[in-house]
Parts: C-alpha cells; sequence; structure tokens
C-alpha cells in the first residue's frame, strides 16, 4: 500500500497520479510495510494475558468478599 510521507497518509492505488506520485503533494509515495507477524503474535498474547488476569481478579475477589 503506498504511503506519503509529506501527507502522512496511505494512498489507495487508483488514487494516484499518472506518473505514480500523491495527488495532494505530488511527492513520491513509499510502500508501507505490515507490522511482522511476531509483534501480532505478541499483542494477541498479551490482550489474552490480560483477560486472563482481570477474570482471575475478578474470582479472587468474589470468593474473598
Amino acid at each position: 500500500m503506498p504511503w506519503c510521507e509529506e501527507c502522512d497518509e496511505r494512498i489507495e492505488e487508483e488514487d494516484l497520479t499518472e506518473e505514480g506520485t500523491c495527488p495532494v503533494c505530488g511527492s513520491e509515495p513509499i510502500e508501507h510495510r505490515k507490522s511482522p507477524w511476531y509483534f501480532k503474535f505478541m499483542v494477541v498474547a498479551t490482550v489474552i494475558y490480560v483477560i486472563f488476569r482481570i477474570v482471575q481478579g475478578i474470582l479472587w475477589l468474589s470468593h474473598h468478599l
């Protein structure tokens, strides 16, 4: 996906000019890289862990009140 550094936004392929430049500022867009798989894995693992700890805390509170 093309990314314009000057405008700081993603550009759709069909919005590029004939020369392949940004329609707003005219600069050459760069190819925006996606996040690596291990970053996505870390995010999912962290969310699962936090949800587990929240459930564990709620259960602990229900037994101690």
